[in-house]
């Protein structure tokens, strides 16, 4: 299957997840929007969704699906997008696309979180993919020094600017051998919003496209 045919095989399996009759989160990014267009063909079962970023919620209503503020909502049974890298005990590196903060979010509130993925982006060790940090504009170069400090090597997103107002620095040279020690670290830092590891707030469930079907991962 080429990748495509692999992320839509992986959304398709994440509807199994959903609960009728309730709001599901939606995350961002390529694999994200394939979950979209599949929801839309059940869309009569759901009361609607929470999106994760403007250019979700643009897909979404164009689908027909009813979405929400996050702060009108009191449960969300269940959150899925994607990941750009995930381990073994289902920590990630998210924020590819530049909504790592209202993912981060999404996911905290919900019940559980489906993460779907093609076989490529399972690593033994986080890092190779640049840790996306979201910041404060004023505070970019000492956020950068800080982050070189620790290792990595920060590289501002050009030409970017999150639904948030905010600037991304990708961070790359990392090699992750603790995430929740780094991800604390890292949003210690002043000037920085949050960054995208979700190693406090893992996925539960990993749904991984691989030429043999699709697996299913629990956390351990």
């Amino acid at each position: 299957m080429t990748q495509d045919e692999l992320k839509k095989a992986v959304a398709r399996a994440a509807l199994a997840y959903l609960v009728d009759g309730e709001i599901v989160g939606v995350g961002t990014g390529s694999t994200a929007n394939c979950f979209i267009d599949e929801l839309a063909g059940i869309r009569h079962r759901i009361r609607g969704a929470v999106a994760s970023s403007e250019t979700t919620r643009k897909r979404l209503e164009g689908h027909g699906i009813t979405v929400f503020d996050l702060d009108t909502v009191d449960v969300i049974p269940v959150y899925v997008d994607g990941a750009d890298e995930i381990n073994a005990t289902l920590q990630m590196i998210k924020g590819g696309g530049g909504a790592l903060t209202r993912e981060k979010i999404v996911a905290a509130v919900a019940a559980k979180f489906v993460c779907i993925a093609d076989g490529s982006k399972l690593v033994t060790v986080l890092g190779h993919f640049p840790l996306p940090v979201e910041v404060i504009p004023m505070a970019i170069g000492h956020v950068c020094r800080q982050l070189a400090a620790i290792g990595g090597t920060p590289r501002l997103r050009e030409g970017f600017v999150t639904d948030n107002g905010n600037l991304i620095v990708d961070v790359s040279g990392l090699a992750i051998l603790d995430a929740s020690a780094l991800e604390t670290r890292i949003n210690q830092i002043v000037g920085v919003v949050t960054n995208g590891l979700f190693a406090h707030r893992p996925a539960d469930v990993c749904l991984l496209a691989t030429q043999g079907g699709v697996q299913t991962l629990s956390a351990k």
